[in-house]
């Protein structure tokens, strides 16, 4: 039997499992499923929402960096983030009483810039690591009637994205590979770039979140993390039972992030795609929502229709159209698997 490779376990897979293994508590109003970004459990008139999301690519920054991406999945849901569990391995040939107080200040920072508690966790220095890893664990809440859902997308809807891709996998790429980069003939100030990438424009999804939750009725939103911005893209249509229409051209590409992923032969449509939010809501209100941010300085783009099932999602290419890419596993482990 085959070992499984590095990265999220294939979809269906996944899916199999949560299927042999339903949840049976009814306040649960969204247990695990593929695509969905955080459970949802009813506490009456309000929901409590959580979710749970390691950091193991990147190790600079590692504990400011989890805060964000668990932020975000609970910024998609409509609701607020507002308390966080770290659980924090550390190898243990590399681990002082300095390094673990930075680590502490890094959360601190982190959970003060977004208004969140640091409640709980687990620290240890752990056997067989060779970088720390960050599992973390963020609450939030919620009115119910302002929930939003990955599988909300509706036919006809808008597909906007915000900022471009790949901006996470390209802050990962530069800050643990450059002299490799550097080898391959990438600029340095290119490299340098693409390292502030996590802070500017920022990973963090929350503010153009709040933004469009407050001016228009958002049908779903989705969080692009490990598969890059074609995995989420096609998590979307399956988790709302829709296909998808997204034209090439205005799917915005990092020039920064384009460059480092093709100095490694990577496609960045499959590249970790962190501080890129998509959204689907009518067209009317997209371009509320496009405008508004832009007096933010977030850069948001319309990229694509909501259509029915039937359709595919497809990705259309001048008068040309194929399925959308299907990436079995992040493009960015084929550099920490040795591929």
């Amino acid at each position: 039997m085959s070992c499984l490779p590095v990265g999220k376990l294939r979809a269906s897979f996944l899916q199999g499992l949560f299927d042999r293994h339903p949840v049976k508590d009814e306040r649960v109003l969204m247990g695990p499923r593929v695509g969905e970004d955080a459970a949802v459990i009813d506490l009456g008139a309000r929901c409590l929402v959580a979710t749970a999301d390691p950091i193991t690519f990147a190790s600079d920054d590692a504990a400011w960096y989890a805060l964000q991406v668990n932020a975000n999945d609970i910024a998609v849901r409509g609701a607020r983030p507002r308390w966080f569990l770290a659980t924090l391995l550390l190898p243990e040939a590399a681990t002082t009483e300095a390094s673990v107080t930075t680590m502490f200040e890094q959360l601190a920072q982190a959970c003060e810039e977004l208004g969140v508690a640091l409640v709980g966790g687990h620290t240890e220095v752990t056997h067989g690591l060779d970088r720390p890893i960050v599992a973390g664990t963020m609450l939030g809440e919620v009115e119910k009637e302002r929930l939003v859902t990955t599988g909300g997308a509706q036919v006809g809807d808008a597909i906007v994205m915000t900022k471009g891709i790949p901006l996470e996998g390209a802050a990962i790429i530069a800050r643990e590979h450059e002299a490799a980069l550097l080898e391959r003939g990438v600029r340095p100030a290119v490299i340098r770039k693409a390292k502030h990438f996590l802070r500017t424009p920022g990973i963090s999804v929350l503010p153009e979140a709040e933004i469009a939750c407050e001016l228009a009725r958002v049908h779903s939103m989705h969080d692009p993390t490990e598969g890059g911005l074609a995995g989420a893209l096609w998590e979307l249509a399956e988790a709302a039972g829709v296909g998808l229409r997204i034209d090439a051209d205005r799917i915005v590409k990092l020039p920064e992030g384009v460059e480092l992923c093709r100095a490694f032969g990577l496609d960045p449509l499959g590249t970790l795609a962190s501080g890129c939010l998509l959204m689907t809501l009518a067209p009317a209100d997209a371009g509320i929502v496009i405008h508004a941010l832009a007096r933010e300085s977030i850069d948001c783009h319309y990229i694509g229709q909501v259509v029915p099932k039937a359709k595919g999602v497809m990705l259309i290419e001048g008068n040309a159209e194929r399925p959308l890419p299907v990436f079995s596993q992040d493009e960015i482990t084929r550099l920490f698997a040795g591929g």
